[in-house]
């Protein structure tokens, strides 16, 4: 895939991970609370990774 495309749809997990433990406050569950966390983590994790890597 694209690079570009990459980083684009790991931004959106970032994000959706974000909704997710906001919405889980909210909604005062702890499991869509880890669920999100867990998601925004691995979306930083592997901007990062990407970002090490040579083209």
């Amino acid at each position: 895939m694209n690079k570009k495309i990459k980083i684009t749809l790991y931004i959106l997990t970032i994000l959706f991970g974000i909704f997710m433990v906001v919405f889980g406050e909210f909604d005062d569950s702890p499991g869509a609370q880890g669920l999100g966390l867990i998601l925004a983590i691995t979306g930083v994790v592997k901007i990062v990774k990407s970002g090490n890597k040579k083209l």
